[in-house]
């Protein structure tokens, strides 16, 4: 009897602790899909944003029913290409320049912000950007409904990888398998609706849903540690929890001593020597050990959006059934598809060479930008194979670097870690809009 009595909250206990993991898991699996939900939907919504504005600011004559639009903007212009007046890199560059500014700064600043008050403002910037566009009659207007939706995600993300060394290392794959998700769910929604005859403006109503879900997970379903610092400032560099093998990382900080090499320090010591909050100086040296994870990176993520912004709207098929909008939103739904795959790949294999995957990602775009050139492809599921694969590369390449950054910092500098390191993604996505803006006039000019 006394046997059973002991037994039972000792299988309470560990019951209890699975279901969190569990909780734990969907609920950064959620964070992950309805942080990048605005964001992959303003990329995939790009091109009807742009043309949107161009139909209402034309001055050219109602066409004859037989005459497309692809048909009037052909012959406005001289290039054979199908292209817009604006390249869909602008939707691109309105969507990541904020991002990329919080993630520059952010990591210096941002634990003065208690994650609670950071969560609500990723909620409200997120439903601000869905009704800006959907009420848009500018372009203008259009573009800040996108800088809205970049704050909410960029925000987010860098909270969000930093609020993960928190928890158990495995809410990452939920993390990043979430991100995934949000590619699929909000470039296939987008499309789909779309396709099935709803307006623009009442898919976006549709997915105010998202920032709702994403409040909810945060607040109602995560499980906290019992001194995490929901509504109170938080000092980087105080370990959140000790962890049993915390001593087998290898600092990214490298930093000089006067003691005798023959002596040993104690575990008191060490402790002693990485106490107290990061300083300026020991972020930079942390940056520094970084460059290693954000240059590769930045390379892989370069590459497929110079691609997806710069090239895929290029890469029309007049011959298809399907239209130059449909065929450029299913581009986008196929890399998504791509990315959720490679991202949820870390519950089964990890992959350490990220230089690997950002030079296979430069084969990518010099193919396509030879293939834009001499028109060698003739139908459009070659480019959904290609699209798929780049996907691929980007997500396998954004999962594993967050991965290996957690398990080789120290506990001390995990959390400022995450959050800088996020920069690495936004800014090759940055530097490829720029580039995008010249090779979209190249070749629209010929």
């Amino acid at each position: 009897m006394d046997r059973a009595l002991n037994s039972d909250p000792v299988i309470t206990a560990d019951t209890e602790g699975r279901f969190q993991r569990w909780r734990n898991w969907i609920g950064f699996w959620l964070l992950g899909l309805c942080n990048n939900f605005a964001y992959v939907v303003m990329l995939s919504a790009a091109h009807d944003i742009l043309q949107k504005q161009e139909s209402q600011n034309t001055t050219t004559p109602t066409p004859a029913p037989n005459v497309t639009n692809i048909e009037i903007r052909s012959s406005s212009n001289s290039s054979r290409y199908d292209c817009n007046p604006v390249s869909t890199a602008a939707v691109l560059l309105a969507d990541i320049l904020p991002t990329l500014i919080i993630k520059f700064t952010a990591p210096f600043y941002i634990h003065k912000v208690p994650y609670g008050f950071r969560v609500l403002v990723c909620f409200l910037t997120a439903v601000v950007s869905f009704l800006m566009v959907s009420f848009s009659s500018t372009i203008l207007m259009s573009i800040t409904g996108v800088i809205f939706a970049s704050i909410s995600s960029g925000l987010g993300e860098l909270s969000f990888l930093s609020l993960s060394v928190f928890f158990s290392r495995d809410v990452l794959s939920g993390w990043g398998s979430g991100t995934g998700a949000a590619g699929v769910a909000g470039a296939f929604l987008y499309s789909a609706f779309t396709q099935a005859g709803l307006t623009p403006q009442v898919t976006l109503w549709i997915m105010l849903v998202v920032p709702v879900i994403l409040a909810v997970s945060y607040f109602f379903l995560l499980v906290f540690p019992p001194s995490f610092p929901q509504w109170r400032r938080h000092e980087v560099g105080h370990g959140p929890f000790r962890t049993a093998n915390s001593q087998e990382r290898r600092p990214l900080i490298e930093e000089e001593t006067d003691t005798d090499e023959d002596s040993e320090p104690t575990r008191e010591e060490q402790e002693d020597k990485h106490a107290g909050p990061l300083t300026f100086t020991d972020q930079l040296h942390i940056i520094k050990g970084l460059l290693k994870f954000i240059f590769p990176l930045s390379v892989v993520y370069f590459a497929e959006y110079f691609i997806n912004q710069g090239l895929l709207e290029l890469l029309y098929f007049p011959d298809s059934s399907l239209s130059h909008a449909e065929q450029y939103r299913w581009y986008q739904t196929l890399y998504q598809i791509g990315v959720f795959f490679s991202r949820t790949s870390l519950v089964c294999f990890k992959i350490r060479k990220i230089f690997l995957m950002s030079l296979l990602q430069c084969v990518n775009a010099v193919l396509l930008v030879f293939a834009v050139y001499y028109q060698f492809l003739h139908y459009p599921w070659v480019v959904f194979i290609i699209v798929l694969y780049e996907g691929l590369l980007g997500g396998a390449a954004y999962v594993n670097t967050f991965y290996f950054i957690r398990e080789e910092t120290a506990e001390r500098e995990r959390e400022f870690a995450m959050a800088a390191a996020s920069v690495g993604d936004s800014l090759g996505i940055a530097l490829s809009a720029a580039a995008s803006f010249p090779v979209h006039h190249y070749f629209c000019s010929l």
